[in-house]
Order: C-alpha cells, then structure tokens, then sequence
C-alpha cells in the first residue's frame, strides 16, 4: 500500500530536515512538507532533505493539513500519515500506524500517547487534562473508545475522501475523528511517545493563548457534530 506522510510546519527549520530524513527511512512513498507561512529556511531545508513542499500561505493547522491531503490524493496513495514537524513524535513507531490499516482491522489510526509514554515536559498539566477531558466526552458522545486527541494518525485514503473536512483550525483533527466515528468507521488506537520539542517554540503550549483557542477550537467540534 503506497503511504504519504502529511507534515504541517510554521518555522521548523531546526527540526525539520533530520524529521524528514528519518521518515523517509521508514516504508513510506512521499513525504509531504507543508510550509504554512514559515519565515525561516523551514521549505528550503524540508525540500533539501527529500520531501515534497507545498506551501499554504493561510494560517491554520487545517488549511496546511487540507493542503498537503490534496496532494497525497493526488498522487494516489493509499494511507495518509499526519505528523507534527516539532520532532514531538518518533517516525520509528510509524510502523504501528500503519499496520492495522495494512491489515484491513482500521480505517483510522490514532496514535495514543495515553497507552504510550510522555516525556517529562512533553505536555503541560492544563494540556493533560484538556486532553483527558475531551477524549472522555468524545467517547461518550460518539460511542467509541479513544483514550487522546494527539497529531499522530493515519487513515486509508478511501476513508478520506468520505470526509468533506470544513475546520481549518487545530479542530481539524478532532473533525477527523468523529466523522469517521459518524460513519461506522473502524478506529483503532496504538501506542506512541510524545517528546519535548527538539527546537523552536510550540505554537500551541508556547503562549496561553494557544493553548486556549486549541482546546476552545477541539471541544467546539466535539460537541458540533454531535448535535
């Protein structure tokens, strides 16, 4: 099954081309960069090191990640994989994503920082419970065991195209997950690390005021769809 890795980048030059180079060693066709407005060298050094880039000059984590589906779907590939570009998750546990769609058991993968392990600093106090909280209500409200909301996932292409995915904020992930769970999609969870950034400054948990549109902006979709 031929696989595009989907990485959304906003100024990760210190990150981005040993990111890209170690995805590529793992079963992958496409590595997929998309610059989302970054000021530093993000683009030149993602290209240099072997991706795809595309640049999407409106801000949003949705408007990159829609921007770097298109093209994935263009090219035919059969499994998307969507990875921060913070170097906060392992492209060495790829493989765990891609297996049980691989083995036709998941139409979505989630990887779940909750089964696996978070570094010391990786996640901040206020980020561990948003998070608590918000799988629990999407549990609840769409019938479905998920234990994290986190970045790293991958799904089947076919999966994908059912979608019509709307929210270009950080609720596009969120979107992901209930529309799939809304159309009797199979979802699994597997295991991954989360680790504290490489280099450079989130821009989620680096300002309070990131974090707040985050969880305003996952909780609303939550809730959203479910009406």
């Amino acid at each position: 099954m031929k696989t595009a890795i989907i990485i959304p980048a906003l100024n990760e030059a210190g990150n981005i081309a040993e990111l890209v180079r170690q995805t590529l060693a793992q079963p992958v066709d496409w590595v997929i960069v998309v610059d989302n407005g970054s000021t530093d060298d993000t683009a030149v050094l993602a290209k240099a090191a072997g991706a795809t880039v595309v640049r999407e000059a409106r801000r949003g984590y949705g408007y990159a990640c829609a921007a770097g589906t298109a093209v994935a779907l263009n090219l035919n590939t059969d499994i998307l994989v969507y990875m921060d570009g913070d170097f906060s998750s392992l492209p060495q546990e790829m493989p765990r994503l891609l297996a049980p769609i691989q083995a036709d058991e998941a139409d979505l993968v989630l990887g779940s920082r909750a089964l696996g392990e978070i570094a010391a600093g990786a996640m901040l106090p206020h980020q561990k419970f948003g998070n608590w909280l918000s799988s629990r209500l999407m549990s609840r409200l769409y019938h479905i065991r998920v234990t994290d909301l986190g970045p790293y996932r991958a799904i089947r292409a076919a999966t994908m195209h059912q979608l019509d995915m709307r929210e270009m904020t950080f609720g596009w992930p969120t979107e992901m997950m209930v529309k799939v769970a809304k159309g009797n999609g199979r979802i699994r969870e597997v295991p991954v690390s989360w680790h504290v950034r490489r280099s450079g400054e989130s821009k989620v948990s680096g300002t309070l005021r990131g974090s707040i549109l985050a969880g305003y902006y996952i909780l609303g979709v939550t809730l959203k769809y479910a009406i």
